[in-house]
């Protein structure tokens, strides 16, 4: 699709999930694919299947809401491949609960790990892209930063909020440098955590009269929209919001 050989991607939140999606989606157009997480032992074993399927691939440990941690990684990759052309910050969670009994732990919780990481990590990773003079950052947000809803998840909705304009006002001030950022909002989409309930009737019942495609995103279908955001052929698109939702956000 795209010609990734020799660029080197870093992907947080890469032990499970959409993380290992899009590892394994950049790995097979040829990029050298840094996998950051806090279970080493996923990460590693990960990394084992990308390089038996003659990819490149590095782990690295790394709690995104640890500055210290951020730093190490960076530095890590600098030794390891000298340069680091893309960033995806995917790494995520919530605590979700009625606004009224929400405590402050589990805001700032939710704040620390889905809206402050992201900056964390921009600003350090940016520092060198700056110096190269080149770099694009994707940054997963969710279609719950599109709209609101009633699902108890206020933290989660104003964070993933916060990712889509820090995005936009990051891609303004990085374009000089020929830095892009951009964020995807992902809609339902299987992973092993997701596919006990996403494989209901009752589910299947809720998507018919949500999802205008009337199913949930399949493994591999967020791998393009990041693939393309990170790609060369795409330095002319920055502050770009795009939805990978099957069309739930439109409906909104």
């Amino acid at each position: 699709m795209f010609n990734y050989a020799g660029k080197v991607v870093a992907i947080t939140g890469a032990s499970s999930g959409l993380g290992v999606q899009m590892a394994k989606g950049f790995a097979a157009q040829g990029a050298k694919v840094v996998l950051m997480a806090r279970r080493v032992e996923r990460l590693e074993g990960l990394a084992n299947e990308l390089k038996a399927a003659g990819a490149d691939a590095l782990a690295v440990a790394l709690d995104v809401t640890d500055e210290a941690q951020i730093d190490q990684s960076l530095q890590t990759i600098l030794d390891t491949y000298g340069k680091v052309d893309v960033l995806v910050n995917n790494a995520g969670a919530s605590e979700g609960g009625a606004i009224t009994e929400m405590t402050n732990d589990a805001w700032n919780f939710t704040m620390d790990l889905d809206l402050t990481s992201v900056f964390k990590m921009t600003r350090a990773y940016a520092r060198v892209m700056k110096e190269a003079n080149y770099g694009r950052i994707i940054n997963i947000s969710s279609m719950y930063g599109l709209v609101g809803t009633n699902q108890l998840q206020t933290a989660y909705h104003a964070s993933k909020a916060g990712v889509i304009n820090f995005s936009r006002a990051v891609a303004a001030e990085l374009a000089p440098y020929n830095i892009t950022c951009n964020t995807i909002c992902p809609g339902y989409f299987e992973t092993e955590l997701t596919s006990g309930t996403l494989d209901t009737q009752e589910f299947q019942g809720y998507m018919d009269v949500t999802v205008p495609m009337r199913r949930y995103g399949k493994e591999g279908e967020l791998n393009a929209a990041a693939i393309f955001l990170g790609s060369e052929e795409a330095a002319y698109v920055t502050a770009v919001t795009l939805p990978v939702d099957g069309g739930w956000s439109a409906t909104k």
